[in-house]
Order: C-alpha cells, then structure tokens, then sequence
C-alpha cells in the first residue's frame, strides 16, 4: 500500500527562514524594518529567519509568524507553512494560523498593562498631590492672621509710625555686635530721713542777697518726693516707667523671669520690682521715661536706632 503523501514524506527537510530571509534581502529591507511591519522584535524576527522555531511561543505562533512574513514578501504562503511543517515535523491539521498581517505577541499585552498602570499611577499622584496642596493652602491662610499679631505699629509723639516685632524689639545684628551693655545705679537714699527734711528746710528758708539795681529773687522750691517706693527685699530694685507714646515693654530680673512683657499705651505707667540686676527692654526709646530706686536713668547710651536693652542694678 502505497502512501498518502509519499513527496511529503520524502521531502528534503527546508528551512523556510532561509526563503524568508532571501525575499527580505531581494527587496532590499532590513530586518529592523520588516519587525516593525509585523510587531516583532528583530531578535524574534531572526529567529524565524534562523529556523530556531523552538524559542518561538510554539508552533502555531511559530506558523502563523511565517505565514505573515511571507505575506509581506509577496511570497507563497502556503508553499512556506508547508516547509515550516516538515522542518519542524508538526501536523498543521487544526491549528493553521490564518495571515496575521500585525502580530501581537505575548509581550506586548504585558507592555499594554504596564502602560495602563503607569497612567493609573500618575493619575493618583496628581490628585494626591492637588489635595495636599490645598490643605497647605488652607493652613496658610490659617496661620496669617497669627503671623500678623507678631508685630505692632506704634505712634511716636513726633507723628512717625514705627513696627516692632512682639517676641523681640532689638536688631540681633547690632546687639551681637556691641554686646549687652550693663548699667549699675546704687540707691541714693540717705539713712536719715530727719537729715533730708532739714536739708530741704535750710535751702527754702535761704534768701539771695539783694544786688544794687537787681530785683531780689527768690529761690525755686525743691519738689518733694511723690512717688512712694515699695517695700524691697535684700537685693531687690525698683523700676518706674512714664510712657508719652506707644511703646512695646518687657522687663525680666536677674533669674530670668520675665516680670513684664507687652505694648503699654501712651499716658500710661509701669512700677515693677524685682530682683536686681532687672533688664528693661523697650521697642521705642522715645516713647519712654525711666527711673530705677527713684534716680532717672538716661537710656540715649543704650539706644541702638529705636530699641534699647538696658540693665539696671546689682554691682
């Protein structure tokens, strides 16, 4: 009995990638050029030009690869697949792959999804990031009005508007420069209060001598003492403050606590005392008269443009 296919059978084995190859090479194409038309990547495109069927994702991509390769070519599809089955020894029988005139290999499903994915991914940043904008936005606009108490405008006696921060009054640059100037004024209370008493009596009861052709004139009274000092410890001083314009005030003693700190208003007054030596800080030097234990301190030394920083008592 003779068999059904006997040219099949005795068919010299061809690769058709050498036919593939040789129609590409005839047109003139690269293989770079022909793996773009069919989807491929040019490593898979000389694989079907190599006969390496078995790196391929089976026959039947395998056969189909070869039939849309031939196709492009213009060359005998059919003549093609059927060197495709006798070299590789597979039976076409169900499973022929019609003309895949654009192949879409495994991979490029998987650059598809990475594709989605990424676009997701950029998606959500996006709107992460315009709600944490607005949140920053919103905290912003929160905390201004907060950033706008930091400072006050006082008015000077002279008409001038001047800001001063409220957490602190001096130039940091000036004072790092000159340092804290310390100034050291000792009571000069006499011990005696009957000696003081006598002493203000003698000099109201003195007459100036009449000179020829002068009118005689009589001496100005010495004022009395109206400010009532306070009852101080060992140690302590006392310090009075007249205000005759719009000042930022903070006085602390000599362990640090602040005895005082806010903007006192023009007409007003501040007595404090505390433990020695007391610091006086004040956001406008004009706007300001001082006396400590009752002698006035003159603060034109310790100004640094319209902020003072002055240390009053101890030794």
């Amino acid at each position: 009995m003779k068999a059904a296919h006997p040219e099949v059978v005795t068919a010299q084995r061809v690769n058709p990638g050498d036919s593939l190859r040789e129609g590409r090479e005839g047109k003139g194409w690269t293989v770079d050029e022909v793996a773009a038309q069919l989807n491929l990547t040019p490593l898979r495109l000389s694989q079907v030009e190599a006969g390496a069927f078995d790196k391929l994702p089976g026959n039947t991509f395998a056969r189909g690869y070869v039939r849309a390769y031939a196709k492009i070519l213009g060359m005998d599809q059919e003549r093609l697949v059927l060197e495709f089955d006798q070299f590789t020894g597979s039976d076409a029988v169900g499973s022929d792959v019609h003309s895949l005139g654009h192949i879409e290999e495994p991979v490029r499903y998987s650059q598809s999804i990475l594709r989605f994915v990424s676009f997701a991914a950029l998606v959500v940043l996006a709107v992460v990031g315009f709600y944490w904008w607005q949140d920053q936005a919103e905290r912003h606009a929160n905390e201004s009005p907060l950033t706008s108490l930091e400072q006050f405008e006082v008015e000077s006696a002279d008409g001038t508007t001047h800001i001063h921060p409220v957490d602190e009054p001096e130039d940091q640059a000036v004072l790092i420069a000159q340092g804290t100037t310390e100034l050291s004024l000792t009571p000069a209370i006499p011990e005696d209060a009957a000696a003081l008493d006598s002493a203000a009596e003698q000099v109201a009861a003195a007459v100036v001598e009449p000179v020829a052709g002068v009118a005689q004139v009589e001496p100005a009274a010495v004022p009395a003492r109206t400010v009532d000092a306070p009852a101080m410890a060992a140690g302590e001083g006392v310090v009075d403050v007249n205000f005759v314009a719009d000042c930022w005030t903070q006085v602390t003693d000599a362990s640090g606590k602040v005895l005082f700190s806010a903007l006192k208003r023009k007409g007003e007054s501040l007595q404090l005392v505390g433990q020695a030596p007391l610091e006086l800080r004040l956001g406008f030097a004009r706007g300001a008269q001082v006396s400590y234990n009752g002698q006035a301190v003159d603060l034109a030394p310790f100004t640094s443009g319209e902020t003072v920083r002055i240390k009053l008592g101890g030794q």
